[in-house]
This record gives C-alpha cells, sequence and structure tokens, in this order.
C-alpha cells in the first residue's frame, strides 16, 4: 500500500511539473511573437478566444464524445451486475456513482468522461462485459473511476486551453508574417533583427508540435496514476495486469475511435499502428502495456 502511494505521488509531482514547465513554455513563445510583431495584443486575444473554446468543450465534451462513441444509456434493470460493481467500486472511492453507458463493439475497452465527479459518464464496449471475469472488469472500472477520482477531465481541459493558445498564437503570426505584417521588430534591417525573424518562423512551426507532445507525455503520466489508484481501490493489482494483458491481445478494431478521442479510453485503440520506434512512442496516447503491467507488479498492496 505504501509502495502504492509512494507510486501516486511520484505520478502527481511529475504531471504538475510537465504543466510548470508548459506555463514557462507558452510564457516564452508568446513574448517572442508579441515582440516580433510588437503587439502585445495578439497574446492577449488568443488567450481569451482558447478559453472561451475550450470551456465550450468543457461544457458539453461528454455529449459530443458519447455521440461519437454510439454509446447508449443502461440503468440496473439492463445489467444488474455491471451496475453493483459500479456502485460498489464508487462508494469505495468515495464517488457519485456515474452514469453507464454501453458502446456495441467487439474490442475490450473503456473510457470515462464529463465535466465532474457529479457529471461523470462511464462508457464500457460490448466486448468488454464479455471478454474480461469480474475482478479483471473490476480493474478496468476502478482505473476510470480514478480518472474522475484524479479529476482528469478538469486536467485534459486546462491542457486543451494551453494547447489552444500556443496554436493559435502560432497560426497568427505565421499568417501575419506571410502577408507582410511589419511591427517594429519585423521592419529592423539589421542582421539581428532578420535572425530574430527566423527563428520566430521557427518556433511558429515547431511550438504546436512541441505543445503535442507536452499533452501527450502529461497524459501518459495520468494513465500511470489511474493505474496505481485502480490499485488502491480493488487491492488487487493483478486483476488490472490480467485485463491489460487482455486487452493487448485482442484483435478487434474499436471503429467508432478516432484520433481525438483515441486519448479517452482505457488503452489505445488503434490495434496493429504502434511499431516500437521512438518516434511513433512521443506520440502514443498511451503509456505501453508492458511499462503499465511492470508499474503495477512493482507495487504492493
Amino acid at each position: 500500500m505504501a509502495t502504492l502511494y509512494a507510486q501516486a505521488d511520484k505520478n502527481i509531482r511529475k504531471t504538475w511539473l510537465l504543466i510548470t514547465g508548459f506555463l514557462i513554455f507558452i510564457i516564452g513563445i508568446g513574448y517572442l511573437f508579441s515582440y516580433l510583431l510588437d503587439s502585445y495584443v495578439i497574446l492577449v486575444i488568443a488567450v481569451i478566444i482558447s478559453i472561451l473554446m475550450s470551456s465550450g468543450s468543457y461544457w458539453y465534451s461528454d455529449k459530443i464524445v458519447l455521440s461519437i462513441s454510439h454509446a447508449q444509456p443502461i440503468g440496473k434493470k439492463d445489467n444488474p451486475e455491471l451496475y453493483r460493481l459500479v456502485e460498489n467500486l464508487s462508494i469505495t472511492a468515495g464517488l457519485p456513482l456515474p452514469k453507464i453507458y454501453i458502446i456495441e463493439e467487439s474490442q475490450p475497452n473503456a473510457f470515462a468522461t464529463g465535466r465532474d465527479a457529479n457529471h461523470a459518464v462511464i462508457a464500457i464496449t460490448r466486448g468488454l462485459l464479455e471478454k474480461l471475469d469480474r475482478v479483471e472488469l473490476e480493474g478496468v472500472i476502478a482505473h476510470e473511476l480514478s480518472h474522475i477520482g484524479n479529476k482528469d477531465m478538469l486536467l485534459g481541459t486546462v491542457i486543451v486551453i494551453l494547447v489552444g493558445i500556443i496554436a493559435l498564437i502560432s497560426n497568427w503570426f505565421l499568417r501575419i508574417s506571410f502577408w507582410g505584417g511589419s511591427g517594429r521588430r519585423r521592419s529592423s534591417r539589421d542582421s539581428s533583427g532578420t535572425i530574430l525573424l527566423i527563428i520566430g518562423i521557427l518556433a511558429a512551426i515547431l511550438a504546436p508540435i512541441a505543445a503535442t507532445l507536452i499533452k501527450l507525455a502529461i497524459s501518459r503520466k495520468r494513465e500511470f496514476l489511474a493505474d496505481a489508484t485502480a490499485a488502491l481501490l480493488t487491492r488487487y493489482p493483478e486483476g488490472l495486469v490480467r485485463a491489460l494483458e487482455k486487452i493487448s491481445t485482442d484483435p478487434h478494431p474499436l471503429r467508432v475511435a478516432n484520433n481525438s478521442t483515441a486519448h479517452l479510453y482505457f488503452s489505445s485503440p488503434f490495434k496493429g499502428k504502434q511499431s516500437q520506434n521512438w518516434l511513433t512512442k512521443l506520440f502514443m496516447t498511451h503509456p505501453p502495456i508492458e511499462k503499465r503491467i511492470k508499474a503495477l507488479r512493482g507495487t504492493k498492496v
């Protein structure tokens, strides 16, 4: 138990360290673009627009994701055993009972969404119910409840806002530069002004990529944290390990998944598309299954 708590605390510290670095990165990029264009209004407008867009996503993302996934709500009478399982784990976790949805897909998988614990949803595929035994299913559901308890939906919204700011100001800088925008820095004829402009253009191209990499790194850290928290809830890490092993070897595709929703799922829904080279791993939405299993088997409850 103590080992699991230490692992969870370590993951939390790493996540907030990444977020702090993300904020510093945004401030630096924003300052550079504003300096080169001689207009700090651009940064302010980008922040406002990103917050407005992401706030809308925060309030309605659950409905959008459930619609994209073709998930259908179920009640206690539809599957009493599943309902009781979720209810018992929610009580153990000290969380309100989330709404339960079923996705009619063969691939075993699941995700949690909703703006907070009082408006949370857990969606489970038909394949998960049919292919996992009770302790394995319990591990997966505990993982999704952990995302709710760890406020990962709120954290995800914050990250989306930060990535949105980077994307907007980078796009504006490139457009203004392309159409001949002439701030005080750009109009400078000396070599230092030209070098600064080149640096600004390179930053505008690379910054959104860097922001995406940071977002994915944070997402992977939260998966490790959810695994650790799930093991605490069930007090049986091996159940979650067995679930990960079964899900990783299942050959069925998840037809309703796409790049915008892949990060929500318990395990990457894209089968056969994850190579082992370092570049592909940088853009993975989830940690490798073998690393998650190793972390769980290295814990004691």
